[in-house]
């Protein structure tokens, strides 16, 4: 089911410009980057890049601000995200516009993102007054043995187009709080909800007196992202996207001994188990694997289902996907936006190609939507293979969904472990010891392992990464916040006596 109506490119400008007012933003006027909409495909605006020097500047200002934020009262650093986050929720609906213009997400996911913006900035504000440390017990008499934490140096942030602002912000709203500075090179698809969320902040530091380059914000193309990486004033470079860029990340990082937080590719499972509840799992299929057009790190890409019960899911989830509406993620009908670009198009189209090659049988979907414009629209797609190969073992950042059957329960399991990402992963059953084994330490893999729930939608509380492939790297939530900290171990001797660890005489 579609609406091929999409607003015109006219209208979304229109429509762009009167949210950036609103917020108070003012383009940069110059060459070298275009905002463009994947509503219609189409150019928004030109914008002036950031350069070398731009780049240079950037990390310099970050730099010497670090030295008066990093011995800033962790509380007074937590008024600055308080109040970020006060302007977040007086421009909540202009900046889920803008991601809509931008990243082409429905009404309400684009909302929920900007929620997430807010949600981690409450969290960070709590945290700024619980950065704990430990005391330790001294075998030494006389001699306290105590662990703290510190701020650690300039954070560089490297964030992808499907979640254009909220990623930004989990990593932001944490690194300034624990003292850090911060340098955006965001996703050259997504400049203007980036623009929008970094004059909000600056906003927010003016009007709470922090040091001007607690926070800077560089739109370029990747060799801005190379320099941060390489940079070794950046102490923490905190990338998000595919697995290839952190194949390239990592080892640049490594080589000169900064610190890395990867947040990568995801290839996630769910099992359905016998006996599932089948119209809880529909529900949770169809939004984790065709939300976001199949944008999603957490998308759900395989579907791995008990051979008893196969045809009876597969016959309500091809119902649902037959009447997904695709269309102008503007319009409140819409739930399936458009693929960011006609290259994304292209792959998902290649791929449904190769799955056939290897045996697979289209279900639904995988067609594309006519809309008279120049973006990329798909239905999403089921295709039913003979097993795990080569394709599915991959990520396609699409709305793909291969479903596989299994027998018995070490069989689904093993399936779902023998893909080299490692994100997210949910069963569906009401068995306790599927669902205790599935979540044991020889259960799922991965670093999000949920029960009688979607692989999407993490909340802000609980920490946020996955293992393997998917870089091992962890953002949001729960005890997160020790990435942006270096860790102190001290001990005072408070005793008029010299006495050494471990009976050690010397003297």
């Amino acid at each position: 089911m579609t609406d091929t109506t999409v607003a015109t490119t006219e209208t979304l400008r229109a429509r762009t410009r009167a949210a950036l007012d609103r917020i108070g933003v003012v383009l940069p006027e110059g060459a070298g980057l275009h905002a463009r909409t994947p509503i219609t495909g189409d150019d928004l605006f030109p914008l002036r890049a950031s350069n070398r020097v731009d780049v240079e500047t950037a990390i310099t200002d970050a730099a010497q601000a670090f030295r008066t934020w990093r011995t800033t009262p962790a509380p007074v650093r937590g008024e600055l995200v308080r109040t970020f986050g006060e302007l977040l929720r007086t421009h909540k609906t202009d900046l889920a516009d803008l991601i809509t213009v931008e990243a082409g997400k429905i009404g309400s996911e684009a909302l929920g993102e900007v929620q997430e913006m807010i949600d981690i900035c409450d969290f960070a504000v709590g945290q700024s007054r619980q950065l704990y440390g430990r005391t330790i017990a001294s075998e030494r008499p006389g001699h306290r043995l105590a662990e703290t934490w510190h701020p650690l140096g300039v954070v560089g942030v490297i964030s992808a187009f499907n979640f254009p602002a909220a990623v930004w912000s989990w990593n932001t709203a944490l690194a300034l709080v624990c003292g850090d500075t911060v340098v955006w090179k965001p996703s050259e698809l997504t400049p203007l909800i980036s623009l929008a969320a970094a004059h909000l902040l600056d906003r927010a530091v003016a009007a709470t007196g922090a040091p001007d380059g607690v926070h800077r914000l560089l739109l370029a193309d990747r060799d801005a992202g190379e320099r941060l990486v390489e940079d070794p004033r950046v102490a923490l470079v905190s990338a998000t996207g595919s697995t290839r860029m952190g194949r390239e990340v990592a080892p640049r990082v490594a080589a000169r001994f900064g610190r890395c937080l990867l947040e990568l590719g995801g290839n996630n499972a769910a099992i359905v188990a016998p006996s599932a509840d089948l119209d809880l799992a529909l529900q949770a299929v169809v939004f984790s694997a065709a939300g976001t057009a199949g944008q999603r790190c957490t998308t759900l890409r395989r579907l791995i289902v008990h051979h008893d019960i196969a045809d009876r899911l597969l016959s309500k989830l091809g119902a649902a996907y037959r009447k997904l509406p695709v269309g102008d993620p503007f319009l409140d009908t819409t739930l399936v936006g458009p693929l960011i670009s006609a290259t994304a198009a292209k792959r998902m189209r290649e791929a449904l190609e190769q799955a056939k090659a290897e045996g697979g049988k289209v279900l639904a979907g995988g067609s594309e939507v006519d809309t008279g414009t120049n973006g990329a629209y798909l239905t999403p797609a089921i295709v039913a293979m003979p097993g795990q190969t080569a394709i599915v073992r991959e990520e396609t950042f699409a709305p793909i969904l291969f479903v596989l059957t299994y027998r018995t329960f070490e069989e689904a399991l093993a399936l779902h472990n023998d893909v080299p990402q490692g994100l997210s992963s949910s069963i569906f059953t009401r068995d306790q010891q599927e669902a205790e084994r599935f979540v044991a330490a020889d259960g799922s893999d991965c670093g999000i392992a949920n029960v009688n729930i979607g692989t999407s939608g993490a909340e802000i509380g609980g920490a946020f990464g996955g293992e393997k492939e998917t870089g091992g790297g962890r953002e949001s939530g729960s005890d997160a916040w020790r990435g942006y900290m270096r860790r102190v171990t001290t001990t005072v001797n408070y005793s008029a006596e010299l006495t050494l660890a471990q009976n050690v005489s010397f003297l």
